[in-house]
């Protein structure tokens, strides 16, 4: 079911300053929003999946000038259209994500990365609905670790490990505009401590941070404890959906990218 509620997309597609991402290096383009997926920019996909998505009000792409993303067709064809804007990243996630709550005109704000090339209507109505009707200022897209197995059985992937099962993270987000800004406000300290672990353990709390390690937390529970900390709700929805967390973090999921979609191309319908 579609949701109903009508969003603004935020597509985040920036690039570490002074690095050149792997996956950018092995594709031989110059950021890694650009990687071509089976002939088609990352960037590109996950542009044509929300538009696809009629409460998808407004799509936001935050990129680097330098990648010239205007030029490529789908984001060209938005952009005269109006439905899509493109402005420079800020210094860090956690400001970029703020000032994409600028551009929301008062919608909640989705969040998603470009490259996410798997991206596509099913994940996202599977993510939308249950979140916007959460009525949490935060929520998480997460995939359950045999969802995903049964997309890819050999993917690597960053599990988090609780009493109820192994997910891994969509790379979905949504916002609830001004109810969101606490857990935005602790992301900014948890980046700026990037470089000094026994402080981010001290920002979580050293008691939640080994009730996680021992294994004994529940999703729910751990959502409840991250939203006592953080000040505000934070939910998370589970997709059923494996390809929702496979996102191009390496080179080879490029290969694995591709293989997917192709196997999405042959696929009939039942």
């Amino acid at each position: 079911m579609t949701p109903s509620q009508p969003v603004t997309a935020l597509v985040l597609a920036g690039a570490r300053p002074g690095e050149v991402d792997p996956v950018a290096r092995a594709a031989g383009v110059p950021f890694k929003c650009l990687a071509p997926i089976a002939g088609r920019a990352m960037v590109e996909r996950v542009v044509e999946a929300l538009a696809e998505l009629p409460t998808v009000a407004r799509i936001v792409v935050m990129a680097e000038p330098a990648a010239r993303l205007d030029e490529l067709p789908a984001i060209a064809r938005l952009r005269a259209g109006g439905r899509l804007a493109l402005r420079s990243p800020e210094p860090g996630l956690a400001a970029s994500v703020e000032a994409g709550l600028a551009h929301t005109e008062g919608l909640p704000l989705l969040v998603t990365t470009a490259d996410h090339p798997l991206l596509d209507r099913l994940i996202l109505e599977a993510f939308l609905e249950p979140a916007l009707a959460s009525g949490a200022a935060v929520v998480v897209g997460l995939a359950p670790e045999w969802a995903v197995r049964a997309a890819a059985a050999s993917t690597r992937r960053t599990w988090w490990r609780f009493a109820d099962g192994r997910f891994s993270g969509a790379n979905l987000f949504l916002l609830c505009g001004e109810a969101a800004r606490p857990a935005l406000a602790f992301w900014r300290r948890v980046e700026a401590e990037r470089k000094r672990p026994w402080r981010i353990v001290r920002l979580f709390g050293l008691g939640n941070l080994l009730l996680y390690a021992s294994g004994r937390l529940t999703l729910s529970r751990a959502m409840a404890r991250v939203s006592q900390r953080l000040g505000c709700t934070v939910a998370a929805v589970t997709i059923p959906i494996g390809e929702a967390a496979i996102d191009v973090d390496r080179p080879a999921d490029l290969a694995l990218a591709e293989a997917i979609l192709a196997g999405r191309a042959t696929r009939t319908p039942s």
